[in-house]
């Protein structure tokens, strides 16, 4: 139910571009309901970053990437809000009871971004990456990140370089980079580019990698809203501004990550798309120390979401019978 006032009242984080993916909802719904009211309702979660937190990862213990959403979920389940908005990247594989994801916006890029400090642009502007990947990376360069699966691919070709956590808002995160006189040693880092063009700063990359070369994670570039699964009225009004395609796409990936119960130490990229009524489905999993790979691919015709869901737990099935179940949890890892 929407409130008394008859106002939408949406909950999002505070970052820039929690804001900006909130913003465009708030403006697709008022091309499609120009009667209808919106309000923002800024929500702070335990996954948002200060300076003062370090750059530690995400503890699983305390809710792992989850906590991106648990308080805005929280605001929901109570009725404080009437829907979130999320990056789906971001969202547990399982939701709370009570709650949907069953509305997304048109997909953003899907892809990763390779940004170089300044003293390391010279590797993008020479092209030494575009013909060497990888391999063209210093042997002392330090790559920051929080994601493990973007620490674990890198491993996977160069087990050489160190990885270290680096954590912030896209902009934080950009600007630590590129100061000279930043205390941080970090030589590179990754951005997904569906942020940094919702920001309006796509120059800002160096290098844009293929799935080929880094396979996105689950719902990269995916904006989803979520909302109680009773409320029908509100469910009606977002399926006017949701895109079928991304639902097929997402839902399918979101399966596999559900059937292989992964966590957030657990570094899995799934990547569907979806041409002519067939959804082609790309997953990869690899130990934290990068040693170990896993990777396969489904191809099969979609009519409904159902159907890309029941690609997703297939493709999920085959993959956790041979991946070991250490890898999974995270145990087998290089301790980073």
């Amino acid at each position: 139910m929407i409130s008394e006032d008859n106002v939408l009242r949406i909950g999002t984080r505070g970052s820039p571009l929690a804001l900006a993916q909130t913003n465009t909802v708030c403006a697709l719904l008022a091309e499609a309901y120009p009667d209808l009211k919106t309000e923002i309702v800024v929500i702070k979660t335990s996954g948002d970053w200060n300076p003062e937190d370090g750059e530690v990862r995400l503890s699983e213990a305390q809710g792992g990437k989850g906590q991106f959403a648990k308080e805005i979920e929280l605001a929901l389940l109570a009725g404080e809000i009437d829907a979130a908005v999320h990056s789906m990247k971001d969202m547990d594989s399982n939701l709370p009871d009570g709650l949907v994801i069953d509305h997304m916006l048109p997909r953003e890029d899907p892809r990763d971004a390779l940004l170089f400090s300044s003293k390391n642009k010279e590797l993008a502007d020479s092209g030494q990456f575009d013909r060497r990947g990888f391999e063209a990376l210093p042997a002392d360069m330090v790559v920051g990140t929080a994601s493990v699966r973007r620490g674990a691919f890198v491993l996977s070709e160069r087990p050489d370089l160190k990885i270290k956590p680096f954590r912030g808002n896209v902009q934080t995160r950009i600007d630590k980079l590129r100061d000279e006189n930043s205390p941080s040693e970090v030589g590179c880092t990754f951005l997904a580019m569906a942020g940094m063009r919702r920001l309006g700063i796509a120059d800002e990359a160096d290098v844009v990698l293929e799935p080929e070369v880094m396979l996105p994670a689950a719902g990269q570039g995916a904006v989803g809203v979520e909302v109680r699964g009773s409320d029908e009225n509100v469910l009606s009004i977002f399926s006017h501004i949701s895109c079928f395609k991304t639902i097929v796409c997402v839902k399918s990936e979101r399966e596999v990550l559900r059937v292989l119960d992964g966590t957030c130490h657990t570094s899995i990229g799934a990547y569907a798309e979806l041409d002519n009524g067939e959804i082609w489905l790309r997953v990869r999993v690899v130990s934290l120390d990068g040693q170990h790979s896993f990777k396969d691919e489904l191809r099969a015709p979609v009519a409904t979401v159902q159907d890309a869901i029941e690609v997703g737990h297939k493709l999920g099935k085959k993959l956790k019978a041979e991946i070991p179940a250490e890898i999974l949890t995270g145990i087998l890892s290089d301790g980073e």
